[in-house]
């Protein structure tokens, strides 16, 4: 296939930074991917200095306006006497459809457990059970109990109080709250050096300014508002992807955005993010029913409401075409009151919020976009192919996910994930300097930069919704390519947040569009009704996107097992060696 040619952005028109900080590793985003892996490299000595590392942690709002704290369900762990990580990768692998990188889920369920106890000894309280051990659940494609959560749903907000309070004690870490993170900084050899940011609140031009350091971690999180309706915040607008794709970087499998089966239907009118009715609803034994109240996920999967979440969103879609509903119910009565008010109380508060009582009523629900199994793709320290750029979370591809991620999977990675950078990055660092950015790079431009103005984010949100949402189609996916392509020419000489934000939403897009279309099948949570089957022979493998002068992607074949092959074959964009299942 060959190149997207669009004048799609190599930097975002902004200001010539008015002023400069020095570091030695900034963080860019306050989740637990963020979170964790600032604590952990502030908290562990370089091996030849045994000085500490200075770290600056920047978030684009306040440090507990992230994703992680909306997360409901839990946190996935083979904690249980009866469960093993063996197991969790299972059912890893069985929902990321032949894509997973067996390696990385390996390390994420056998490193897992302990994992989640360091978050305990951090201050994380997690439900326990009448014996005091750790209350788990079940939720879509876990085969056994190993959901562990807190507040009964309100996981998340536990996980981020308990970093934010370790945060508080730590020292080494500055923290910039309000901050858009705009590019990469390159040195002269090309490892990353640093960024550019603007601080919200200091005006357009003094408020950009730029960090160097000797590493960047990029922990930003999702690409939802690509979508009209999502579960992501309205920070979550794509920009690690945007930032890493114009800096050269691969990014991998963006083509398979996880649609929640299970979002509050707020009428045909809504936009923005929607209230999540999490999958534990359906661990404890709600059914999900068609308006004539028939259990339509019965027969369809022998896990019916449980089956893995691209399996039951595709269900509610097909059910909706059949009858033309708009939504369909999510029917909890039966759970009883004392359920929903102890382990449930926030879904419970949120559907009453709007109306709907749901012990004694269905709620109506819809899919929408919750998140991003593709990303920057990484090694299985956090690597990139930028050297001196690191991702962690769910900005991050490490093949740990695949076509279709398990749920709650996402806060372990994050988790997991954190840690192995922790654990590298000082090392790198030990042989690494603060590079000199070259000053011609703050005053040069390339002909293809700038910034998109107003009304083109709602724009990428219709396009994106209508054409490569839950259903893909050949004519669809043209149709969103071709409508991108006609916003490129609504510039605006007067950059700022929001068209900041806009281009960065068009440019993931367009990236999101052009991975779809190129692959000709149905896998996971990516949906063709064109090729409505799997087809292991032409698209076992992965689909990697960089931006240079032209946005291109290429297909990159299922490698074959480590001990399989040469030890001299390469990875993707220079990564570490990967092993696909």
């Amino acid at each position: 296939m060959g190149p997207t040619q669009l004048p799609l952005p190599a930097r975002l028109a902004a200001p010539e930074p008015g002023w400069t900080r020095d570091t030695d590793v900034v963080v860019i985003g306050s989740g637990i991917a963020g979170l964790v892996t600032a604590l952990r490299i502030a908290s562990t000595p370089l091996a030849r200095s045994g000085a500490h590392c200075r770290v600056l942690l920047v978030t684009k709002a306040l440090l507990d306006e992230g994703s992680t704290r909306w997360a409901q369900g839990g946190i996935a762990a083979a904690l249980a006497p009866d469960d093993s990580p063996e197991e969790h990768l299972r059912d890893t692998l069985t929902a990321g459809v032949g894509l997973c990188d067996v390696d990385a889920v390996r390390a994420l369920v056998t490193e897992g457990p302990d994992a989640v106890r360091r978050l305990m000894d951090l201050g994380a309280h997690f439900d326990r059970a009448s014996d005091g051990s750790v209350a788990l659940t079940r939720e879509g494609g876990h085969l056994k109990r190993r959901i562990a959560h807190a507040g009964g749903d309100a996981t998340g907000a536990e996980i981020s109080r308990a970093l934010l309070a370790a945060l508080t004690k730590s020292e080494g870490i500055e923290v910039i709250e309000h901050a858009l993170v705009l590019d990469l900084l390159r040195s002269a050899d090309g490892r990353a050096a640093g960024v550019t940011l603007h601080v919200m609140g200091e005006g357009q031009r003094d408020g950009v300014g730029a960090v160097r350091a000797r590493a960047v971690v990029l922990a930003t999180g999702g690409l939802g508002q690509v979508f009209a309706a999502t579960t992501n915040p309205e920070v979550s607008t794509g920009d690690g992807v945007a930032l890493a794709l114009r800096a050269g970087a691969a990014v991998t499998d963006l083509e398979f955005v996880q649609f929640h089966p299970t979002v509050l239907w707020l009428g045909e009118s809504a936009r923005g993010q929607q209230p999540l009715i999490s999958e534990a609803v359906r661990g404890e034994g709600a059914h999900l029913i068609d308006a004539e109240g028939t259990r339509f996920m019965t027969g369809r999967h022998e896990l019916a409401e449980l089956a893995p979440r691209d399996v039951v969103a595709k269900g509610i879609m097909t059910r909706m075409r059949e009858t033309g509903a708009s939504h369909v119910f999510l029917d909890g009565r039966h759970l009883g009151a004392r359920v929903w008010e102890e382990r449930f109380p926030t879904i419970l508060a949120n559907c009453r919020q709007h109306g709907i009582d749901p012990v004694t009523e269905p709620i109506p629900v819809v899919p929408a976009a919750h998140y991003a199994s593709g990303g920057v793709h990484t090694d299985l320290t956090g690597r990139t192919s930028v050297p001196g750029l690191y991702a962690c979370g769910e900005v991050a591809c490490t093949g740990v996910h695949g076509a279709n991620r398990l749920a709650s999977n996402s806060l372990l990675e994050g988790l997991v994930f954190a840690h192995r950078i922790a654990e590298a990055l000082p090392a790198d660092l030990e042989v690494s300097h603060l590079s000199r950015v070259p000053d011609t790079w703050l005053t040069s431009r390339s002909a293809s930069e700038g910034a998109l103005g107003e009304g083109v984010r709602a724009e990428v949100q219709r396009i994106m919704s209508a054409h490569s949402g839950v259903l893909r189609s050949a004519d669809g996916l043209a149709v969103a390519e071709k409508e991108l392509a006609g916003l490129t020419s609504r510039r605006t000489t007067e950059p700022c947040v929001e068209a900041w934000e806009a281009t960065n939403l068009h440019v993931v897009a367009t990236a999101i569009v052009a991975a779809a279309k190129r692959r000709e099948e149905t896998r996971g949570s990516h949906w063709r009704e064109d090729f409505p089957d799997r087809d292991d022979q032409a698209w076992l493998g992965h689909l990697v996107t960089r931006l240079g002068d032209d946005l291109t992607t290429t297909y990159e074949p299922t490698y074959e097992p480590r001990n399989e092959r040469r030890e001299d074959d390469a990875g993707v964009g220079g990564a570490a060696q990967r092993r696909w299942a």
